[in-house]
């Protein structure tokens, strides 16, 4: 399937680009954010894109732009790619969260059960450890957390024992040997979901520490703000959306008063962040020409003075 951007529009529209502004695009993937970015960029604009993924990097360097950057890193490396360029501040930071679809149509990767192929799962395949390798030496009850805390999947204890029962006979070297195993160990799945839904996400979010990388860009996203400088963010399932969401909440209230401590209303610590507008989900007619948008929700939030 074609990459099709996920709230291109409502997305770029929510940075309030200005032309001479300075922006980050977190995730690069295809380029459909950042491409509309530069079309708003003017004299003294510039866009920096991370993207840890090689082959998002390839294709971003066929972009020709002299407002343009693309920097191979993780976007919990936020902080050091700015200071490295000699960037304090920037004017807006958009994150868009999760996989994109050439990782998940390309058998190579091994992110989805649809398509026979190595069992990797890994954005930066250049390093770290192959989703086969951690099942091959993970224990039952460590294998078992992973698919419950990040698959929110009920049959976790179930289908980590068949894993490690199946891995005792031959090793778990592709995506469709574990997409059986599981099959085989879940009794029951919603209308419509495969029963390997779940444990693929939860190795996926495992592999590439996804959620300690939200958990660790956001606070540097503040940090890089200006004032008036906007932090948007698309998240596709509710483990991501939750640590966005409570980041967002927490810095957008008045910092907590220690309990004893006289202070007047008007000397009261201003938030740091200020919500703008309500989450955002895609409409009716982009799900209907990419359904896998379905589960975006959108949050915007812009950095105070204070």
């Amino acid at each position: 399937m074609h990459h099709l951007t996920v709230l291109l529009a409502e997305a770029v529209d929510a940075l309030a680009i200005r032309p001479a502004g300075v922006y980050v695009d977190g995730t690069f993937g295809r380029g459909g954010h950042s491409r509309r970015i530069l079309e708003m960029l003017g004299s003294g604009g510039r866009l920096i894109a991370l993207d840890r993924d090689p082959a998002a990097v390839t294709a971003a360097r066929a972009l020709q732009s002299p407002y343009f950057e693309i920097v191979h890193a993780p976007f919990s490396r936020l902080h050091a790619v700015l200071q490295e360029r000699g960037i304090a501040r920037v004017d807006g930071v958009l994150l868009d969260l999760g996989v994109s679809s050439p990782q998940l149509d390309d058998a190579v990767r091994g992110f989805s059960f649809r398509v026979d192929g190595p069992l990797d799962m890994r954005m930066d395949n250049g390093g770290g450890q192959p989703a086969s390798a951690w099942l091959a030496s993970a224990d039952g009850d460590e294998i078992a957390r992973v698919i419950r805390d990040y698959g929110e999947e009920r049959f976790a204890r179930q289908i980590a024992r068949a894993i490690v029962a199946a891995r005792s006979q031959q090793p778990i070297e592709t995506t469709g040997q574990l997409a059986r195993i599981v099959a085989a160990a879940v009794r029951t799945r919603e209308p419509g979901q495969d029963p390997a839904t779940r444990t693929f996400q939860a190795l996926r979010l495992h592999v590439n520490r996804e959620l300690d990388e939200i958990e660790s860009v956001l606070p540097q996203a503040l940090q890089a703000l200006n004032p008036g400088g906007r932090l948007v963010v698309i998240s596709f399932h509710s483990l991501e959306d939750r640590i966005v969401k409570r980041f967002m909440k927490a810095e957008a209230s008045p910092p907590e008063i220690p309990r004893g401590l006289a202070v007047r209303e008007a000397e009261r610590p201003s938030p740091r962040l200020r919500l703008v507008g309500r989450s955002v989900r895609p409409s009716a007619a982009e799900v209907a020409e990419n359904p896998r948008s379905r589960s975006a929700i959108m949050r915007v939030a812009e950095r105070t003075a204070a």
